[in-house]
């Protein structure tokens, strides 16, 4: 009896077949995942893991048994090797699965950097539940750790290895860490607070060889590709990412595509996007296990992200896109650091963001989308909270 089958071992792929069974799905359900691990979640591999605060079991969304209980069929270490959607079977190194339904959450995996690989240092890219291992291993006994990509995982990883006593250097091609994310105004912060923990900046330049030589280890963190091989021999469309309607669903109405391998024509941004981070695995597993269960749902949401950094946190919700924004409004001070941004383009909230203040984060997330007047959401006396009512208000 064919069923559903999820190809694919991260977060969205486990919230997936969780969300199935949540919303009563009875039928078959089979999970196939290349590695050897049960599904779990990333963010704990650069975060609570990596800075010695938490054990490696934090990233499972379940136990062993919870699978058995919900008649959910675990093939680990089984990597997925092609796709007959005439038939409809995937295909494995040991046979094959029939479907019904099939959800593709193959992910990404991190983009590789010559410089770095032929450095003749050790390097680290980290994704995987081994390389966070590899990583933690190496920065307890690397004193000097050069870290190429002022992204969110090189940050990341450069306040772990600042912890655990390392020199760190951060080597990022911008005039600063995240600018293409936060842009000058709000990226500035990100930039002094490492500098504020030791960490030395090299910015608005290539990294060369002569600029690894002297490390212990290098970390690299340059961005990643999403897994489409599997999807393109299948013959579905892909172009930085594969092609999914706002349904998750591809040019076959009996394969989905979720996670950061889905490309997705936003209904709400009016634009394709691909989004790598936490929630939106979350959000896009919820929508495909609530669609296969009988509950049609579209992907709605804003994109979210979360770091942290020290003593600093930050959320963030929504997505400028190529058109950007024409004007940034800070809240609060950003030397405490304690504030909220929002990115505005022609009137509209197109993304905004906090520092240190959790509680800003629902009004936050009710503006995003809205027109809002930028002179009263500047105005400090106006509180965030009754701000984003009376928009939503009218």
């Amino acid at each position: 009896m064919s069923g559903v089958v999820v190809v694919g071992g991260g977060l969205a792929a486990g919230t997936a077949v969780t969300v199935l069974r949540e919303n009563g799905y009875a039928g078959p359900v089979v999970l196939v995942a290349a590695e050897d691990h049960l599904p779990y979640e990333r963010p704990p591999l650069s975060k609570g893991y990596l800075l010695g605060d938490d054990p490696i079991d934090v990233v499972y969304l379940h136990d062993r048994a919870w699978y058995a209980e919900h008649g959910v069929e675990l093939r680990l270490g089984e990597p997925a090797t092609a796709v007959d959607r005439a038939a409809g079977v995937v295909r494995t190194a040991a046979g094959e699965l029939p479907y019904d339904r099939l959800v593709l959450a193959t992910g990404a995996v991190p983009r590789r950097l010559r410089v770095a690989d032929e450095s003749g240092r050790p390097v680290s890219y980290l994704r995987t539940i081994e390389d966070a291992r590899r990583l933690r291993a190496a920065l307890a006994g690397a004193p000097r750790v050069a870290i190429v990509g002022g992204g969110w995982i090189g940050l990341e990883v450069a306040a772990a290895a600042r912890a655990a006593g390392a020199q760190v250097t951060v080597h990022e091609a911008a005039a600063l860490p995240l600018l293409a994310v936060l842009g000058p105004e709000v990226a500035r912060v990100f930039a002094d607070v490492h500098r504020a923990h030791g960490v030395d900046l090299r910015l608005g330049s290539a990294v060369s060889p002569a600029d690894l030589r002297g490390a212990d280890h290098v970390v690299v963190g340059v961005g990643a590709v999403p897994q489409t091989a599997l999807a393109a021999a299948a013959g579905l469309p892909v172009d930085d990412g594969v092609l999914v309607d706002a349904h998750l669903r591809t040019a076959d109405p009996a394969v989905f595509a979720i996670g950061d391998v889905a490309n997705v024509d936003h209904p709400v941004l009016g634009r394709r996007v691909r989004v790598e981070h936490w929630q939106t695995a979350i959000d896009h597993g919820t929508a495909v296990g609530r669609t296969l269960a009988g509950d049609a749902t579209a992907m709605t949401a804003q994109p979210y992200f979360y770091t942290d950094q020290y003593d600093l946190g930050m959320e963030y919700v929504g997505s400028p896109g190529l058109a950007g924004y024409d004007r940034v409004v800070v809240r609060g001070d950003t030397r405490e650091p304690r504030f909220t941004a929002f990115w505005l383009r022609a009137g509209t909230v197109v993304a905004g963001m906090h520092v240190n203040d959790w509680d800003a984060i629902d009004p936050i997330r009710a503006l995003v989308g809205q027109a809002v007047d930028a002179e009263r959401l500047a105005d400090a006396g106006a509180e965030l909270g009754a701000l984003a009512d009376e928009v939503a208000a009218g």
